[in-house]
């Protein structure tokens, strides 16, 4: 599934190529099984990670995949941070990620084809408002308590697993 989704992220954003980088990624499928939108995380480095993301339809981030994504930045790998990188012409990329709470960090000149200069977004934990948002607790009790702005460590313990050895079956 994780190849599925990166070669659609991929196809859908001309300016990514993960050539050899380890990578792993989670899709959104629409009712017949096509995918409609996916995440792929790269550059893991403990503290920080990398996500790529790209949608066809204008529905395809729902508030729960995107807490997914976040649970599984801040709380499953445990990162203090994660950066996503735009192309300064993606008017719509630059407003996703200010939406998602990003925080502009610094401009790349002219590395993006065509010359283009690549915007550098960053979101710490304690910014993500993500991390309770359609969250599935299955009628127990809330296991996380993690709060928007709270450092809040897990009331359980998560396996912290580089995104590369997860098993093949991520994909949501």
């Amino acid at each position: 599934m994780d190849e599925a989704v990166a070669e659609f992220v991929v196809r859908n954003n001309p300016a990514l190529d993960l050539g050899e980088v380890p990578y792993t990624a989670i899709g959104n499928m629409d009712g017949l099984g096509n995918i409609i939108g996916g995440v792929v995380f790269n550059n893991y480095t403990k503290r920080d990670i990398h996500l790529h993301v790209a949608g066809v339809t204008r529905n395809w981030c729902t508030r729960r995949f995107i807490g997914e994504v976040f649970r599984y930045v801040f709380l499953q790998l445990g990162c203090r941070r994660c950066t996503g990188m735009v192309a300064a012409d993606n008017e719509a990329a630059i407003r996703f990620d200010t939406k998602l709470g990003f925080q502009y960090e610094g401009t790349m000149r002219a590395i993006m084809p065509g010359d283009v200069d690549c915007l550098i977004f960053g979101m710490l934990r304690e910014e993500c408002r993500w991390l309770t948002v359609g969250e599935l607790n299955h009628g127990r009790r809330n296991e996380t308590r993690a709060r928007a702005n709270s450092t809040t460590i897990p009331l359980r313990q998560r396996t912290r697993i580089p995104p590369w050895d997860l098993p093949r079956s991520t994909g949501l």
